[in-house]
Formats: structure tokens, C-alpha cells, sequence
């Protein structure tokens, strides 16, 4: 289980996260949803190692908080970073092999299960990464994140700019994750994408966690989703 608790993070002199709690459990899909600048991004970076924080995070009991990010990740943690972050001169398949543990090689059938995931890949398998769109860029990145099996990953605004397709087939990846026991924290803006996939909705606003509950219990809020949702 990852348990974070009292987390604080910033930027600088800049505070962002303000004593964030939260917890998700093996198999389970939580959303971080928000306001841009709400502290979604940043509750996942001071998670994986990505920016300075203070508090307590620890996945299946071991402390995170302090760990370079591949210390982390060598712990089973995953991150889908909100940029597309593909090296544009290495082939779609290149890239997948950089998502391999240190000292393995890739399993067998492990492409294949990639590409089962995202058809769209396996046609363009030995293609540059840099001349894919930005749809095909998202779900390489996802698919290099899965290619180290992580336990728990963090997700980051995996829809972003994406067509209704697309957004469909993240879903239907998610849902896949945590039908096979992984954890997934998944920083979100679009409300309906969160509240099809979750067992649990967490609202931020102003860097703290201002509703933790079922994605029903949200739907049922409306008072809460107009103050901390809605444009």
C-alpha cells in the first residue's frame, strides 16, 4: 500500500503541497483530481523522488521520501510523467527496451503485451518516436513506464490533448492494471475519465486533499465539485 502523509513540498520559497494525506491500495485506481495548480503534478513528483518534501511516503512499508527517483523506481514505482518524454531518435521498440529493468532483459511476450494494449505501436514498432503524434508519444511513454512491471504507478494527466479514442484506450489500459493487482495514482483533470476508472476520488484545492471518497459520493457533491472543479 502507499501511504502518504503530512506531505509538503514546493518549489523553492514557493509552497505547493500543504500536509497532503492519502492511501492507495494494491488494485485499486486513485484519482488526484483538480484545478490547474491545485498540487496534483507536484503530489506525484514529491512522491517519486522528483522534488524536495517533507513528511511521510512509503509503498508496501518501505520509507520513499529522501530516495533518488531510481531508488524508488528499483522499489517497484512507476511514473507517467504529464510531458511526453520520448527520446525522438530512438525507435518506438528502442524506447520500450529503456523502460527494462537494469540487468534484465524483456520478458517473454512483453512487447507483444504493449503493443495488445495499444495496436497503434506495434504498426509503427520501428519508427523514430520523434515523428509520432502526440497520442502515439503519450501511450509510448505509458507503455515504456509498464515495460519496468511496476507495482505502483503514478500516473500524470495521460489524457491530455488526446482525441476521445485515445482517451478510451487509456482507460481500458487502466483498467487492465488494476485487474492484474497493480496501484495506480493517477493525477487527472478530466472528471469523467476519473470517475469511470476509480474505486476512490481524491479533490485537491490549494495544495491539501479537500475530499477523499467514491467516485458516487463525488457525483453526489455538487456543491463541492462548483468550488473545486468546475471552471
Amino acid at each position: 500500500m502507499l501511504v502518504v502523509e503530512d506531505l509538503h513540498a514546493g518549489y523553492g520559497p514557493a509552497p505547493v503541497l500543504h500536509g497532503v494525506a492519502l492511501r492507495v491500495a494494491p488494485g485499486e485506481i486513485v484519482s488526484l483530481l483538480g484545478r490547474n495548480g491545485s498540487g496534483r503534478s507536484t503530489a506525484l513528483k514529491a512522491v517519486m523522488g522528483l522534488v524536495a518534501a517533507r513528511g511521510a511516503v512509503t509503498w508496501q512499508g518501505v520509507p520513499l521520501l529522501g530516495r533518488a527517483p531510481h531508488e524508488i523506481a528499483r522499489q517497484g514505482v512507476g511514473y507517467v510523467p504529464e510531458a511526453r518524454e520520448v527520446f525522438p531518435r530512438l525507435t518506438v521498440e528502442q524506447n520500450l527496451l529503456l523502460g527494462v529493468k537494469p540487468g534484465r532483459r524483456p520478458s517473454p511476450g512483453q512487447f507483444e503485451r504493449m503493443y495488445g494494449l495499444f495496436p497503434q505501436l506495434a504498426a509503427r514498432r520501428r519508427t523514430p518516436a520523434g515523428v509520432l503524434s502526440g497520442g502515439e508519444q503519450q501511450m509510448l511513454t505509458l507503455c515504456r513506464t509498464l515495460m519496468g512491471e511496476p507495482q505502483l504507478l503514478l500516473v500524470d494527466e495521460p489524457t491530455e490533448g488526446l482525441a476521445p479514442r485515445l482517451v478510451a484506450q487509456v482507460a481500458r489500459c487502466l483498467l487492465e492494471l488494476q485487474r492484474q493487482g497493480v496501484a495506480v495514482l493517477l493525477a487527472e483533470q478530466k472528471l469523467a475519465i476519473a470517475l469511470d476508472v476509480s474505486q476512490r476520488c481524491c479533490v485537491m484545492g490549494r495544495g491539501r486533499i479537500v475530499f477523499d471518497g467514491t467516485p458516487a459520493g463525488l457525483r453526489a457533491d455538487a456543491a463541492l465539485r462548483r468550488e473545486w472543479l468546475e471552471v
